[in-house]
């Protein structure tokens, strides 16, 4: 096996898309340093006290100090949320396949879904909290009813988008439901299925941290957003920071995992994930 050389079209190829890859990986690592650094001369610059705006050295000072108090916070936190997703995944794909078996059958229920997404969590997390058995199970109902929707609406819609010519050909071969949805319903809705995930990943932890604003939990078993209310009512301004930062990291990381998967799945075949050339 030879191997191109330098000026070989190949190697130019690959050592263009090798610095791509690195200028997207530096570029939003660049971008967030100068704006830390901004952060930290103004800071400095105005004198204004910590408990106002604490600086950027305050902060890592206080995620440092009390890690040992925001860790198992975090760990509340991202339990919650991933629980949710998962259900909400689970639920908002068997329920989009139950709708589309008739259009009477959607006609019916997705009504239903629809009251539950625009009704405001806030609004209904006191009433899951008197029907919940704990107060981690009203938490994880308010994060699933926030995240079910984006993924259901999506499914129905990958459903419901197959290509009629493909479906009389699979009825031309005597093909049953069952194999239809397995082999032609699912494998063509995968890229709206996706977009659900990526949107109900970043949902879910939104709807953890709004449930535990409304549900008021507090103690051991506690999440970020009640170290978030902790440090706010002690004026502890660089616990909170260290606080809104582990929440905006853990966004973060569900969203470019939920996006790797994504990629995983498309970028061999969907015209949205392939790379051109112009």
């Amino acid at each position: 096996m030879t191997t191109p050389s330098p000026s070989s079209p190949t190697s130019r190829a690959m050592t263009a898309k090798n610095r791509e890859t690195l200028l997207r990986i530096l570029i939003p690592i660049l971008v967030v340093v100068a704006l830390v650094i901004l952060w930290q001369i103004l800071v400095t610059a105005t004198g204004v006290p910590q408990y106002i705006l604490p600086g950027p050295g305050a902060v890592a000072g206080a995620l440092v100090k009390d890690w040992g108090t925001l860790s198992p916070a975090l760990w509340v936190t991202t339990k919650i949320t991933m629980a949710a997703l998962g259900l909400a995944l689970l639920g908002g794909v068997g329920i989009a396949i139950f709708l589309v078996q008739s259009k009477w059958i959607e006609t019916a229920f997705y009504p239903i879904a629809v009251i539950l997404q625009v009704t405001p969590i806030v609004a209904i997390a006191p009433l899951i909290l008197i029907y919940a058995p704990t107060t981690q199970v009203a938490l994880l109902i308010c994060a699933f009813l926030v995240a079910f929707f984006p993924i259901l609406s999506n499914m129905v819609q990958g459903l419901k988008s197959v290509d009629h010519n493909l479906l009389n050909l699979f009825d031309l071969y005597g093909a049953s439901r069952l194999q239809t949805l397995l082999y032609l319903k699912l494998p063509a809705s995968l890229p709206y299925f996706m977009t659900g995930l990526k949107i109900g990943g970043g949902l879910s932890l939104i709807a953890a941290v709004v449930a535990e604003f409304a549900a008021g939990s507090a103690g051991a078993g506690s999440g970020l957003a009640f170290r978030l209310l902790e440090a706010q009512y002690r004026l502890n301004i660089p616990r909170l920071f260290a606080a809104l930062i582990l929440l905006s990291v853990l966004g973060v990381v569900i969203f470019g995992i939920t996006s790797f998967i994504a990629w995983l799945s498309l970028h061999r075949w969907h015209e949205s994930s392939l790379r051109r050339e112009n």
